[in-house]
């Protein structure tokens, strides 16, 4: 009888799953948790997201200490070491506690995909401050462009980016226009930065003064300490025209810096009811500016006649 060749079509481990409960898939399908010596990995270059030791941190530390690390870290081999991926504050958590391993899953990623899942992690996070944020999108975008480059763009350098920022969008919920602007904010001049983390400059404003260049920054900022005031929106993007026209210096900064903002301008206010002794009920408002005005006017030229005898 002819022997015929036993062929592999690859089919027993799906053939085996099929006859595994929900649980055994589970299990099957999960990936392997190691234990990981903490002193072996390192922190994700250049991580955006700072670990501060607040009351979050101390909760999770209790937690911690009381029922362990309950979902693993995500690291990847880089070199002979790991570097982390997902769980900087609860690597943070752990050494605080004095603990030597932590679990963790090993991912297979490129440094592109490493960026993107460490970002992802993170972003949706409360208490993000601004220069997190924009620091994060911007690497998520510059990862996102070197992994998948479009080749159907006619210019592709501002087209890989609109495209990179636009897959960001989908998965947050700032709008393009806003992640572009968050973008922005990495070209402040640190100093300026964490005045905007610190809520002493407004996010608007702020986008507005990444225009200028790293110069005029720090000329702004001279004239800022030295006047104590800060820029409005309106200020800022006069700011950012003048700077385009090669036009800004200390002089006109702190000229512009020096006019009253809408804000600070002194209103003077009237009730209706204060004056209904003086106009009827079916007078407009405007009705009653003109009038008043034109009061002022006579006791102005009147003044005027009377210094002038």
């Amino acid at each position: 009888m002819k022997k015929f060749e036993k062929i592999d079509l690859g089919l027993k481990e799906a053939y085996e799953e099929l006859f595994m409960n929900d649980e055994e898939r589970i299990i099957n399908r999960s990936p392997r948790v190691l234990d990981i010596e903490i002193s072996q990995i390192d922190d994700f270059e250049d991580h955006p997201f700072k670990v501060k030791d607040d009351e979050d941190m101390e909760q999770l530390m209790e937690s911690i200490a009381t029922y362990g690390v309950l979902t693993p870290v995500i690291i990847r081999e880089k070199g002979d070491r790991y570097e982390m991926v997902s769980g900087h504050r609860r690597k943070h958590a752990c050494e605080r506690l004095g603990m030597e391993t932590i679990p963790a899953v090993i991912k297979d990623l490129t440094r592109e995909e490493a960026i993107i899942a460490m970002t992802d992690s993170n972003i949706q996070r409360e208490n993000i401050l601004p220069s997190e944020k924009a620091k994060a999108y911007k690497m998520k975008m510059e990862a996102i462009s070197k992994q998948g480059k479009r080749t159907d763009l006619t210019f592709r350098p501002m087209g890989e980016k609109l495209w990179s920022v636009g897959e960001i969008s989908k998965n947050v919920d700032d709008s393009e226009r806003q992640i572009h602007r968050y973008i922005r904010l990495t070209e402040l001049i640190p100093e300026l930065s964490q005045m905007v983390d610190e809520g002493k400059i407004a996010f608007r404003p702020a986008v507005e003064l990444s225009y200028l260049n790293e110069k005029e920054q720090y000329e702004l900022l001279e004239v800022m300490e030295r006047e104590d005031c800060t820029p409005s929106l309106a200020q800022s993007i006069k700011f950012k025209e003048l700077s385009r026209d090669g036009k800004l210096d200390k002089i006109v900064l702190s000229k512009v810096l020096s006019q009253p903002k809408a804000n600070q301008i002194e209103k003077v206010i009237f009730k209706r009811n204060e004056l209904e002794k003086y106009f009827p009920e079916t007078v407009t408002v405007l009705d009653i500016k003109t009038k008043m005005m034109s009061l002022l006017e006579q006791d102005r030229k009147r003044k005027q006649n009377r210094d002038a005898r």
